[in-house]
């Protein structure tokens, strides 16, 4: 068996000016940020959570029938994707209804769907 064929670049490769890509590199703050965010879409329970919010603002009680799980597991998850401000909430009396934050999140997710489907 042959070892796999490392990629390398052509010794005749005058490189593709890399310093352009690095000035538009975001910032490691950023990135941290970004990749926080995709971990956060890599639940799917998670991602089924914010499929419902995207349909509509819902209180826990909601989620935790639409999700088949227990109150406190869906709090739990809620309080996640608040601190990364994926999910906002609005107090009305008792009742705390989450959605979801701005429709960034919203196209995310909306792209992330439409890219699974098109495969």
């Amino acid at each position: 068996m042959e070892p796999a064929a490392l990629e390398e670049c052509d010794n005749t490769c005058n490189g593709s000016e890399p310093e352009t890509a690095a000035l538009t590199m975001p910032d490691r703050g950023t990135t941290d940020k970004m990749a926080e965010m995709f971990k956060a879409l890599g639940d799917p329970t998670r991602v089924r959570m914010i499929y419902a919010l995207s349909q509509r603002e819902l209180c826990v009680h909601d989620l935790s029938s639409i999700l088949d799980m227990g109150q406190s597991a869906v709090s739990h998850q809620l309080r996640y994707l608040r601190n990364l401000r994926i999910v906002k909430r609005r107090k009305e009396g008792k009742t705390v209804f989450y959605s979801l934050n701005d429709a960034h999140v919203e196209q995310i997710f909306l792209q992330t769907h439409e890219h699974i489907r098109h495969e």
